[in-house]
């Protein structure tokens, strides 16, 4: 990839469009199949180069443990430890593309806090609800009153909603979208 052309084409971006797009690579980058697939490819004691944003340059360094979402590795310049984010390792190459069959439902970045969105229970029976947090798997839903955590695939976009409130119950009627 060319950094200098994305650069480029970023510089008439405003500053609203770079932060949600940091935004969105933050939250690839977090994703936990993408850590585990380049944890994968690691070993102790293997010599490896990493990105340092504060250098802006490569560095190299020998893998001392590995965590759950970081490295610890011993610095060859300058002989400290640090901890590294798995993203920062250049792996030469090696493909660690997280391999994602057709995508269903939605995912993070396609929905927001306060939209509502549907879903098909275990019992087979269409439920909406408002999204209220976007957490890491999952989106925290209010459905009627009760708060569910249902994961990014199984859930679908409301074309129409409608909430009728009731005592002590809010009912929403929406409409499935299609696609064609």
């Amino acid at each position: 990839m060319n950094f200098s052309d994305v650069l480029t084409a970023l510089n008439d971006a405003s500053a609203f469009e770079l932060y949600r797009l940091r935004a969105a690579i933050d939250v690839m980058i977090a994703n936990p199949a993408r850590m585990q697939a380049i944890q994968s490819t690691l070993q102790i004691g293997q010599s490896i180069e990493y990105f340092e944003p504060r250098v802006n340059a490569k560095r190299s360094g020998r893998i001392l443990e590995l965590r759950r979402k970081a490295a610890v590795i011993i610095d060859r310049e300058d002989g400290k430890r640090w901890l590294i984010e798995y993203a920062s390792i250049d792996l030469g190459g090696v493909d660690v593309k997280i391999k994602q069959s057709a995508q269903r439902g939605l995912n993070r970045n396609e929905i927001a806090v306060g939209e509502i969105v549907g879903y098909i229970d275990r019992n087979g029976k269409q439920r909406s609800g408002q999204v209220t947090r976007l957490n890491e798997k999952t989106a925290s839903l209010n459905v009627n009153g009760q708060q569910w955590r249902v994961a990014y695939c199984f859930l679908h976009r409301v074309v129409e909603a409608q909430i009728i409130e009731q005592p002590d119950l809010a009912i929403i009627e929406h409409t499935i979208a299609q696609e064609n």
